[in-house]
């Protein structure tokens, strides 16, 4: 049986909070692991970014929402600790 996050396993976001569900595998499956932004159809829908990049990106999405900057490191600190960066 495989294991049911809570949260996004590439980004960290809330499954939750997923407007499409979560992600996709290649059968066409929901993925319990990631999101809908970061995996469709079996894949990550941006394939070569890096953690930093990732930690960027949801800093830049936290504010967007109405996050105050200073706020946003705490929601990104455990991205390194997530599946898809574990090395």
């Amino acid at each position: 049986m495989q294991k049911v996050y809570k949260n996004c396993q590439s980004c960290g976001m809330p499954l939750s909070r997923d407007e499409k569900g979560g992600g996709t595998n290649k059968d066409g499956t929901k993925s319990t692991i990631y999101c809908s932004h970061c995996y469709q159809q079996g894949a990550f829908t941006k394939p070569d970014l890096t953690m930093d990049e990732m930690k960027h990106l949801v800093k830049g999405k936290l504010k967007e929402f109405g996050m105050p900057g200073f706020l946003t490191p705490i929601f990104t600190r455990n991205i390194p600790t997530l599946e898809r960066w574990r090395v």
